[in-house]
């Protein structure tokens, strides 16, 4: 079993095939939908075995880093920020790469508006099983 990390962005990542509009244009009864469609996603793989776990992520955040002695500064950029990319996610453990393309693909296609897949991009990153070997 590898574990894979699927990253929800909304925003971000390659061209995307429709034009999503944002979560808070849709009708309360898409987003129901689509928070279903996620929801029965993650059981079915609960019952596989395959399911770790999963989260949405507020909208808020903020960058932080330290740098020296005292209250290490907030800075809100100038990079892109996981706030407006990551929208969240779900973390899986599957027999091989090829599931979880397959897993990811179908979590892809939760309803949007009317009802229709948005067919977002989904990050898929696996686990790192073991740390990097430096080699001279």
């Amino acid at each position: 079993m590898a574990k894979y990390l699927l990253l929800k962005h909304y925003r971000g990542g390659p061209t995307p095939v429709t034009d999503m509009p944002l979560l808070d244009r849709w009708t309360p009864a898409e987003v129901t939908a689509h928070v279903r469609y996620m929801k029965d996603f993650a059981a079915r793989l609960e019952e596989t075995g395959e399911f770790v776990d999963s989260q949405a992520l507020a909208p808020e955040g903020t960058f932080v880093r330290y740098d020296g002695e005292g209250r290490p500064p907030v800075t809100d950029g100038p990079f892109a920020e996981t706030k407006d990319l990551i929208a969240g996610w779900m973390v899986i453990d599957v027999d091989s790469h090829e599931r979880a393309l397959d897993l990811a693909a179908e979590l892809s296609a939760a309803p949007g508006q009317g009802g229709e897949p948005i067919r977002e991009w989904l990050e898929l990153r696996p686990f790192l099983t073991s740390p990097p070997t430096i080699t001279e």
